[in-house]
């Protein structure tokens, strides 16, 4: 018994601790904001820098870029959150009205569901009068199982915001953070390290908490943006301010 309970709290440290589930759309917002904040303000930066050599003016275009992408990210992080909210509801409306006024046709689809799983024979007929014997459960079955969709509150909304806007804010402002300690010459290349550094560290993380090898994942958003902000500052170089 003793080695029954001892083994049972292995398991539930390597469930809970060691091996946990992650939510991967806190990890996927966590990357968008950051990585989306990050290269447009180093875009600004170095578009900025190359026009004007100005520092004071990189620093007030990057303060107001930062600002404007944290808020803008924010926005839109909650709008299509709410509009996967509303989707769902509006297919969830649907599904109702098709176990009212087709059940047949709905109950069919539970048994392809569940013998596509392979259910059969009597465990399977008892399944689908189980599950067809409540609108609701019905209904929400048919959600999950076949729309693959899942319901989203107005508070995971409100929290996916406040994740994406101050990832972005964080990401946009490490860019600036050489201005205000040294000359422009010096704190370009720096901007530039500290934002490649930044992306590397932001792929090898996601590799670690998802799949893929952090070094690829790492080099992949280091390229990625460091190309993206390249063209800013090409563009700024073009519009020279003499």
């Amino acid at each position: 018994m003793r080695e029954s309970v001892h083994g049972l709290e292995a398991e539930r440290h390597y469930h809970d601790e060691v091996d946990p589930h992650r939510r991967g759309e806190k990890i996927a917002e966590i990357i968008l904001g950051a990585q989306d904040g990050l290269v447009n303000v180093l875009g600004v930066v170095l578009g900025v820098a190359a026009a004007t050599g100005n520092a004071q003016i990189v620093l007030a275009a990057g303060l107001a870029a930062a600002i404007a992408e944290s808020v803008s990210m924010a926005a839109v992080a909650f709008t299509s959150s709410r509009a996967e909210a509303h989707y769902f509801e509006a297919e969830k409306e649907r599904e109702h009205r098709h176990v009212r006024r087709s059940p047949r046709i709905e109950r069919e689809e539970v048994r392809q569901l569940y013998q596509s799983k392979g259910f059969s024979g009597e465990l399977l007929d008892r399944i689908v009068a189980r599950i067809t014997e409540d609108p609701d459960v019905w209904v929400a079955v048919m959600m999950a199982e076949e729309h693959h969709l899942a319901p989203v509150s107005v508070g995971r909304s409100l929290q996916a915001a406040v994740i994406v806007g101050v990832a972005s804010l964080v990401g946009s402002l490490l860019p600036l953070a050489p201005f205000p300690f040294v000359g422009i010459r010096l704190a370009v290349p720096l901007s530039v390290a500290v934002a490649g550094l930044t992306l590397f560290a932001i792929g090898a993380l996601k590799a670690r908490a998802t799949v893929g090898h952090w070094l690829r994942e790492g080099l992949s958003l280091l390229v990625i943006g460091l190309v993206s902000a390249g063209l800013a500052w090409l563009v700024g170089a073009m519009l020279e301010v003499k």
